[in-house]
């Protein structure tokens, strides 16, 4: 690892940590010595870094710094790039279009010596089997959930049943064969996940949904939990 990005990734450790981290521990996750990390923060330090701490205590980052935007390693590069990939190959027809701007976007603001690691990234993701396309607006779900929104959806299911559903929307899970609106049924009164492909119609309520979404979002990761435990039991 390059001085630079270590640098960059002791910050982001710093940044990331609750108390003072040691140089030991800085030492362990960057796989270098102790003495090169005590090098390391006099440098931030005289950088004006705002590195708090001492020997022997630990290190803590000061409230409100910042790096420049798009300060990004190789390897947090081949990430977009990747990530990038598979949502050009796998997602909707919105997304594959946000996904070709993003790295272009990118390609266009980080210095020249980082662009080989975008436009030659040494990892590709593989796509599989295409989801199937939809029938209803995934930009306007999206929204939904941003803006706490309720849906009325027009679902059939794998056997055919037709019904209508008030939905409180959560999340969209992405997986190669098929995406899944995760959401709270009025209807059922409990968690459900209805395929996109599935749903024949929608209509976006004025209604907004009375438990903020964050939250409605840790008990449905909660259950979801609960009943992968269940049926591993």
């Amino acid at each position: 690892m390059r001085r630079t990005e270590r640098l960059f990734q002791i910050i982001q450790i710093l940044r990331g940590a609750t108390r003072p981290v040691t140089a030991q521990q800085l030492s362990e996750e960057l796989e270098t010595s102790v003495r090169t990390i005590y090098r390391d923060i006099a440098e931030l330090i005289a950088q004006r870094v705002p590195v708090k701490g001492e020997a022997g205590i630990g290190y803590i980052l000061g409230r409100g710094y910042d790096m420049p935007p798009l300060m990004l390693t190789p390897d947090e590069l081949e990430v977009v790039v990747l990530g990038a990939q598979w949502v050009k190959a796998q997602g909707d027809s919105a997304l594959q279009r946000s996904a070709r701007d993003l790295v272009n976007k990118i390609v266009e603001v980080v210095p020249a010596e980082l662009r080989p690691h975008i436009l030659n990234a040494t990892s590709i993701a593989v796509p599989g089997r295409q989801a199937n396309e939809e029938v209803v607006n995934m930009e306007q779900i999206r929204e939904a959930i941003r803006n706490q929104r309720k849906l009325r959806l027009h679902y059939t299911n794998l056997n055919e049943s037709s019904s209508v559903r008030v939905v409180w929307p959560i999340t969209i899970a992405y997986f190669d064969t098929a995406r899944l609106l995760a959401a709270w049924c009025e209807l059922r009164e409990e968690f459900r996940h209805f395929r996109t492909d599935r749903i024949s119609s929608m209509h976006m309520l004025e209604e907004t949904y009375p438990e903020n979404r964050s939250q409605l979002h840790q008990r449905w990761a909660a259950a979801e939990r609960a009943q992968r435990q269940k049926n591993s039991a």
